[in-house]
């Protein structure tokens, strides 16, 4: 596999119109609105989609597809698929089978133009028909029912104003094309279509060019003055590789054709797998969102920055060759805003570093390219999923230390889709523990759990004073929540984390290998694109810049002890430094008793920032959601001798001054007197 393409200007003199495919199922008509709510999301005009005269022949038929053509035709350019035998018309009762009278299929093309003409100026006639899967030649073995189908059709299509598309052919053959040509099939085609799914269904792929090249010679040839385009191209990203994904669409888009239409808008639900007794998983995840409506890396990309901007970010490449000898610090997770203030600060002494990341939460590609952009001759990247155990095996051989980061990082989310918290978090670091144990000289690990491995605290009582809650047990009000607590998984989430917090301890004990566990309280700081799920400093900061309103759920007086970034940092690397006489161990790490604060009190101080109070909406409480939770870090503090540096005032004003900066917003007339007047309680304290 090709470590990237060059991207730096991805776009062709003559970019071809780029369209999108998606396919409805009948009656599904909300899918239709997301679908509609989408492309005007990317900007996307022109839409191909398939309607079946099987299904139009059905009771419920003829109504879905007056509704649906319409409908698209209302938002974008319809290029309708037309394909798909009625069972009783076909010499087999399948829908790719040929048809005992090829002419139906041109009476069946003209109640369709009659009726819904006005909505789309181009008609496709059939899908991948050298297809046995969708055209079933080995009952038609010389293509005539199919040649006098396609020729009556688009004789009858011309009559009535359209411009006629042959349907995409998937292997591209110009055998089978020129056939066509001599049979008269296609006297009346303006445009050919053909299809390509690179390392998905086409493992022999030649590239589009080498195809194109083939099509052009046959229409050459037999002088047509026909368009190609390619009707259907995708990636299916059922292995998780969204960044192939990505690699593909950037490929096609410099392929010499009037238009491409790329497979899919969104993934087809996991509940229809298996449906017709199809079972192949590939089919279902070719869409630019997951089944959940989640968006994947392309989409991302293509809705924050627009066609052009899907190739500016020259950090977003594979690296798959290394010299024996060329040593790295490797960062699972590293484009996450703790992962980049880590990477930063090793660039910063010399080292080499390495970042895994498959870029999926939103604003981190802006984070790695920053890192490339300020130290790009020290690192590298890898764009791929730590679910991929080869990657992570590959990756492991030239790493001397290890940071493990990559994860599912909110609770709410893993409450929707467990299945997938656990794939990433729990069988995530045991692929990073196999591929270190397979090392001959294993790198030390240090992995980030959570402190919700400790559970909802529920055992605790707690008082509520003014603005926070504080725990009846004077010892935990004083040192906090230590590493005896009994562990007490909560949510998928916690599950998933504390099973990982667990595998990591066991491998240190059974294999040998050298790793510690941070169960981590709330980490905040600059490069932090906090959200409502996780990370939620920075999401308040955020929200209040941006003049947004802000949701607390439960009464906002619960209570965390927070820890700026760059002092987590200091402890990533005292954990390597005495890894030694530490490893095997669970430690807590936050800001500890003396960097506390509840959530009122936190957006009391960004109030303080902005010069005015912040308005808030209130909701119910969480499931999980403790009421307090402050690290006891001891433990730590004596094993390495490290502690916070930053109180929460002034962490917080660094991180509220980075995220002004990385707006282009000036701070507020009074920020400076508002720090200055924190920096000295600072001090005085």
């Amino acid at each position: 596999m090709s470590e990237t393409l060059n991207h730096k200007n991805t776009q062709i003199d003559r970019q071809p119109t780029i369209g999108l495919v998606q396919n409805f199922r009948l009656g599904d008509y909300a899918g239709v609105e997301k679908v509609l709510a989408d492309l005007k999301i990317l900007s996307v005009k022109d839409l191909r989609t398939q309607i079946s005269w099987a299904e139009y022949e059905t009771v419920n038929g003829k109504d879905w597809y007056n509704w649906l053509i319409p409908r698209l035709a209302k938002e974008i350019n319809l290029l309708p698929c037309f394909l798909g035998t009625p069972a009783e018309l076909g010499v087999a009762p399948r829908t790719s089978s040929p048809l005992i009278n090829p002419n139906a299929f041109a009476d069946f093309l003209s109640n369709i133009i009659t009726d819904l003409g006005a909505y789309f100026d181009w008609v496709e006639l059939w899908n991948e028909p050298n297809q046995k899967a969708t055209y079933d030649y080995t009952l038609d073995k010389s293509f005539s029912a199919f040649t006098e189908m396609i020729s009556v059709a688009a004789a009858l299509a011309k009559q009535c104003g359209k411009k006629i598309l042959l349907g995409g052919m998937r292997p591209v053959d110009p055998n089978w094309l020129q056939l066509l040509f001599q049979k008269g099939a296609l006297i009346n085609i303006d445009a050919v279509g053909i299809h390509g799914f690179p390392e998905v269904y086409d493992q022999q792929w030649e590239g589009w060019a080498e195809n194109i090249d083939k099509v052009r010679e046959v229409l050459q040839a037999n002088n047509s003055n026909a368009e190609i385009w390619i009707t259907e191209a995708g990636f299916s990203t059922w292995q998780h590789d969204e960044y192939k994904q990505l690699e593909e669409f950037r490929r096609v888009l410099e392929a010499d054709v009037a238009k491409v239409y790329w497979s899919n808008v969104q993934d087809g639900s996991p509940e229809f797998l298996g449906e017709n007794n199809y079972t192949d998983e590939r089919k279902y995840c070719f869409g630019l969102k997951g089944a959940d409506g989640s968006p994947k890396l392309l989409y991302r990309l293509w809705a924050e920055h627009g066609l052009p901007g899907i190739g500016k970010f020259t950090c977003i490449r594979r690296k798959t060759y290394f010299n024996s000898d060329e040593k790295y610090s490797l960062i699972t997770g590293g484009a996450g805003f703790v992962g980049t203030n880590l990477a930063k600060r090793l660039l910063e002494e010399g080292k080499r570093v390495l970042i895994l990341d498959n870029l999926s939460r939103a604003g981190v590609e802006q984070n790695l390219q920053w890192l490339e952009d300020n130290y790009g001759d020290r690192l590298e990247v890898c764009v791929a999923d730590i679910r991929n155990l080869q990657v992570v095996k590959m990756l492991m051989k030239n790493a001397n230390e290890v940071f493990h980061f990559a994860a599912q990082v909110a609770v709410t989310t893993s409450l929707d889709f467990p299945i997938n918290d656990f794939e990433i978090n729990a069988r995530g670091i045991v692929n990073v523990l196999e591929a270190i144990r397979a090392q001959d000289n294993p790198p030390p690990l240090v992995f980030t759990s959570t402190n919700k491995v400790y559970g909802g605290l529920e055992d605790l009582q707690f008082i509520s004073n003014g603005s926070r809650y504080n725990p009846s047990d004077k010892n935990i009000l004083k040192n906090g929540i230590s590493e005896a607590r009994p562990l007490d998984f909560h949510s998928p989430y916690g599950c998933s984390k504390g099973a990982a917090d667990q595998y990591v301890i066991d491998y240190a004990r059974t294999y040998g290998i050298q790793a510690v566990v941070f169960r981590m309280s709330c980490i905040y700081g600059p490069h932090q694109y906090g959200t409502e799920d996780q990370g939620w400093v920075a999401h308040f900061a955020i929200r209040a810049i941006e003049h947004k309103p802000i949701s607390i759920y439960g009464d906002g007086k619960q209570v965390r002890d927070v820890l700026f970034v760059e002092d987590l940092v200091d402890a990533f690397l005292l954990a390597q430094k005495h890894m030694p006489k530490i490893s095997g161990q669970a430690f807590n790490i936050g800001g500890g008793p003396e960097n506390t604060t509840s959530l009122l009190e936190l957006l009391a101080t960004i109030g303080e920032f902005q010069g005015h109070k912040i308005p808030l909406n209130f909701d119910n409480w969480r499931p999980g959601d403790q009421h307090y939770y402050v690290s006891d870090i001891r433990k730590f503090r004596k094993a390495t001798g490290w502690y916070p540096k930053h109180s929460v005032q002034e962490g917080v004003s660094k991180l509220y001054r980075w995220l002004c900066a990385a707006r282009g917003l000036d701070l507020p007339a009074d920020f400076s007197i508002v720090e200055e007047n924190i920096n000295t309680k600072v001090a005085l304290a």
